[in-house]
């Protein structure tokens, strides 16, 4: 997911909002819900649950684990069997370390599948992401290959690296769908990597932009607005998009268990309405995420890090 990123360029003021990104300070928590109104929340949320959404971003670490850990067959069907009711799609990041079974497992559930090869500064490690992306896809349980998370955000790949290991797995997989992840805005600045994809996938984080909850998802419609503009013509989809309920503010973006309940609720409704492929980050929560992204990181889930729902 998105770390905190500078204030991209072009990313002025937008008709009907008030949201700068960059400008706006660290703001308190907003008071709580008047009672009924948290009672409507809640029931709005556990509706968009039971109907379900596109997309859920997937990873099944349990406590003490994080990336590098061997994860078994029999908690990744666990934990899919938790999120099967409220999902179409499920995304992976993976395909090394046992997550390779994941889409096998998913499918066998009934889940379409967005499977990653996740590349970053190690060669070998990149080489057997990218065999064993391609070796899930072989087997058919890749519905969408992603070649790479965020690299160009990470600054972790070059531009030629990435557009190679693309055309190297397009050509492995003719048929299937293959395209790459990162922020909205990448994919303006790289327009070569833009068009070596056939499809886009794009991560939208008003959050770690600082909006406030409540300007969020106009903010995010106008995030794939930009990123649609970049890929004229593009299968487009939101890769991943969601609000901790746990951690620091980040400027006017403060999180909290309400905001991340309605930010889940309003993304869901306008998707639903305008047909819009999406997926929501993240399924479960990520202790080890901590560290890496600060006091938020471990906040994303519509589960805890034990499988229990957090909402409504």
């Amino acid at each position: 997911m998105s770390r905190p990123h500078p204030t991209p360029p072009g990313n002025e003021r937008g008709s009907g909002s008030t949201f700068q990104p960059g400008v706006q300070p660290v703001t308190a928590p907003p008071p709580a819900l008047p009672p009924a109104e948290r009672a409507r929340l809640d029931e709005a949320f556990r509706a968009t649950l039971a109907r379900g959404v596109h997309g859920l971003c997937f990873s099944p670490y349990l406590e003490g684990q994080q990336p590098g850990s061997q994860v078994s067959a029999a908690q990744i069907r666990e934990r899919l069997a938790i999120v099967q009711p409220h999902a179409h799609w499920v995304r992976s990041f993976s395909c090394t370390d046992g997550h390779e079974q994941t889409p096998a497992i998913a499918h066998a559930l009934g889940l379409k599948t967005l499977v990653g090869a996740w590349l970053g500064t190690d060669a070998e490690i990149n080489e057997r992401e990218l065999q064993g992306v391609i070796a899930v896809a072989k087997a058919g349980h890749a519905d969408i290959v992603a070649v790479g998370n965020e690299v160009l955000l990470r600054e972790d790949l070059g531009e030629d690296e990435l557009i190679a290991c693309i055309e190297r797995v397009k050509q492995a997989l003719p048929g299937v769908p293959v395209g790459y992840v990162d922020a909205y805005f990448l994919f303006e600045k790289h327009p070569r990597v833009t068009a070596a994809c056939d499809v886009v996938m794009t991560n939208c984080y008003p959050f770690w932009e600082g909006c406030p909850r409540d300007q969020a998802l106009p903010y995010m419609q106008r995030m794939l607005a930009k990123t649609r503009a970049a890929a004229p013509g593009k299968r487009v989809l939101i890769s991943e998009t969601g609000w901790p309920d746990q951690g620091s503010a980040f400027h006017a973006a403060v999180p909290g268990h309400e905001a991340a309940m309605q930010y889940f609720v309003d993304t869901a409704a306008w998707a639903e309405s305008e047909g819009i492929e999406w997926f929501h980050f993240a399924a479960f929560d990520e202790a080890w995420k901590v560290g890496a992204e600060g006091d938020v990181g471990a906040f994303w889930g519509l589960w805890d890090k034990d499988a229990k729902l957090k909402f409504g």
